[in-house]
């Protein structure tokens, strides 16, 4: 059984306040969980396009550098994303806007497939968002197949808030496990409370549903039970990647490996359950701030950070 992540690649081109050069870095949020879930030794394949460009250059250099086994999609552009990430010096905060392009000619799922995540510009930006809300579909009507979606809202591609929120509430309908920032539910729901509007995806019927709420960690919800684990202080460089980076860990716990060697998808079924999950990935997500760029941990240094013996 492998794991499977639709989503885009593209470039981010950072400019840090107070500077004079932008720094292209090779990313985007679903690639990054792709290569996050690989160097957690988790067993995935990433199915993204991008140009051949010279964006795209970087990103299949960097991509194919990873180990990661991609799919590459066509593209009926032939264009790659780009996106404009401002940083704060002082904060280590990032703001985005881009230049998009989300039009992949998916092919067919993996047979052994259970479990596919997606999320970001992937899950907006049409056509593709549209293949993958049935991709989803046809994962999660799989026996044992399960759903995860980050939403890593980025109003630059859609600010037509009840567009966005459509689209969002169509995709979480197909998922078992979907996450979100408390920035993502308040922009989304402005008259809602975060705490509120996750209660309410949970009620559109996924299993699970995460929260990360910045330096103060993480906030799980399952139809029993309600988890709050607090994020591990450390000195933050900046945070493109750390949501991915907390998605990816998120995932690796949910995939249990078997006897066999295959995994299986495993969800929390009470808080301890959760509380250990959600420790898990809060810790990936610091780890991630200490580095400049989308830098996921290895399981070498995230079971060193957990404190687990080798």
């Amino acid at each position: 059984m492998t794991a499977v992540v639709i989503g885009e690649s593209l470039v981010d081109l950072v400019w840090r306040s107070g500077g004079t050069t932008i720094a292209p870095i090779p990313g985007g949020s679903p690639a990054n969980v792709a290569v996050g879930l690989h160097r957690l030794e988790r067993p995935v394949r990433l199915t993204s396009c991008w140009g051949d460009d010279p964006p795209g250059v970087l990103v299949r250099d960097y991509l194919y550098a990873t180990g990661v086994p991609i799919d590459r999609t066509e593209s009926a552009s032939g264009r790659t994303t780009l996106a404009l990430a401002y940083v704060d010096d002082a904060t280590g905060a990032a703001t985005y806007d881009f230049l998009a392009n989300w039009d992949p000619l998916l092919p067919e799922l993996p047979s052994d497939a259970t479990l596919l995540h997606t999320g970001s510009l992937a899950i907006v930006v049409e056509p593709g968002a549209d293949r993958v809300v049935q991709a989803c579909r046809a994962i999660r009507s799989r026996p044992g197949g399960a759903v995860a979606v980050d939403l890593n809202v980025r109003p630059g591609v859609q600010p037509d808030r009840a567009a966005y929120r459509r689209a969002v509430e169509r995709i979480v309908a197909t998922a078992d496990v979907v996450k979100a920032s408390d920035e993502d539910l308040a922009w989304l729901y402005p008259d809602r409370q975060p705490v509120d509007a996750a209660r309410d995806l949970l009620g559109m019927g996924p299993r699970l549903v995460v929260t990360t709420i910045g330096a103060e960690g993480a906030r799980g919800l399952l139809a029993g039970a309600e988890v709050t684990v607090a994020a591990p202080l450390v000195k933050v460089v900046d945070t493109i990647g750390a949501g991915d980076a907390f998605q990816a860990a998120l995932l690796a716990g949910l995939l249990r490996p078997r006897e066999d060697g295959t995994h299986r998808v495993h969800l929390p079924e009470d808080r301890d359950a959760l509380e250990q999950l959600l420790r898990q990935a809060v810790t990936a997500g610091a780890l991630a701030c200490e580095q400049a760029g989308a830098q996921p941990p290895t399981r070498a240094q995230l079971d060193a950070a957990l404190g687990v013996a080798p």
